[in-house]
């Protein structure tokens, strides 16, 4: 800027700022938010953070395991009517993407359901047992 243009204004550099009788002013909070970043692609960064987001994949268990599956099951269903406490892991799939997590529950065993191949704990949860990855008694019968 040289002299002439800051003269161009001599005449209302001095006057008070002017303030609407018809619009009141804006919050300093709101004058802020005008100069904030603006998020272009709503929702993008979420979007990745779900891709990046790791599934273990279902493991199909051997005969062998199999088998000692079943001999667990067999013993969990002899002593049922002494509540035994067992610890379970079970594969529980995913349901934005494929793949799932391994979970560990250990607790009071209620009820199995032969006919709809479910485990039920005392608090409520419910083990599917074709997702069933082991189940261990823990009162000392296994």
């Amino acid at each position: 800027m040289n002299e002439h243009d800051t003269r161009k204004y001599d005449d209302i550099i001095h006057l008070p700022h002017h303030v609407s009788a018809r619009h009141p002013q804006m919050s300093p909070l709101n004058r802020a938010a005008q100069f904030s970043p603006f998020a272009a692609l709503t929702g993008h960064g979420a979007a990745i953070q779900e891709t990046a987001r790791l599934t273990d994949a279902f493991i199909e268990l051997d005969e062998d395991q199999k088998e000692r599956l079943d001999e667990q099951l067999q013993k969990l269903r002899n002593i049922l009517a002494r509540n035994p406490e067992a610890e379970a892991v079970y594969f529980q799939p995913d349901e934005k993407k494929d793949g799932g997590a391994y979970v560990t529950i250990r607790g009071i065993v209620k009820k199995i359901d032969e006919y709809r191949r479910t485990i039920l704990f005392a608090d409520g949860t419910i083990v599917p047992m074709n997702a069933l990855f082991s189940i261990e008694l823990i009162d000392g019968t296994s």
